[in-house]
């Protein structure tokens, strides 16, 4: 049920929400937290009652997560790690291809510049193919994303989590997140 804050438009546990007008969709979000509730036992029909009405009369978003704070983790993620992960995915394919890419573009612009100066008044003169180094160089981020993926993946999932815990700990403290 903490899922109901991925309902919201506008998050009404952070500050600089809970100001802004309740609507209808918000305030069904609440009610269909509380009828659970109440469907699970966890409220009585008299505090059920009660809640309902708050909702009804609920003028910000602000005033919606106190009617449920005692029934779903206020403080709770709304990035599930299931989104974490894809999100640590892709992440993880875009710094693949941004390494392919370097490896590829050092590689052609190196061997066109040995190409180019190996020509001399007698022809083609090739002489040590320098371009060997940088092609290493590069090659060994493109091995590294290739053979670490998994590793790549999991770090991306911690930060991920680090950067989730210290904007929910900025909430609970009442900063303002900056903006993403």
């Amino acid at each position: 049920m903490a899922a109901i804050w991925d309902e919201f438009e506008h998050d009404p546990r952070r500050a600089e929400n809970s100001a802004l007008r309740a609507g209808d969709r918000e305030r069904d979000v609440i009610r269909r937290a509380l009828g659970d509730a109440y469907a699970d036992g966890r409220l009585d029909r008299e505090e059920f009652d009660t809640r309902i009405d708050q909702v009804s009369t609920a003028r910000t978003l602000g005033d919606l997560p106190d009617l449920v704070k005692d029934l779903v983790p206020v403080t709770a993620t709304s990035t599930t790690a299931a989104t974490r992960r894809d999100q640590a995915v892709n992440a993880y394919a875009k710094d693949r291809k941004d390494a392919l890419w370097t490896f590829l573009s050092v590689s052609l612009l190196c061997w066109v510049i040995w190409v180019a100066t190996s020509f001399g008044d007698g022809g083609f003169d090739p002489y040590f193919p320098w371009p060997l180094f940088p092609m290493l160089g590069t090659g060994i981020n493109v091995g590294r994303m290739v053979f670490m993926r998994n590793e790549i993946i999991a770090q991306e999932v911690r930060s991920l989590e680090k950067k989730e815990r210290k904007a929910l700990e900025r909430d609970a403290r009442g900063e303002l997140r900056p903006p993403e």
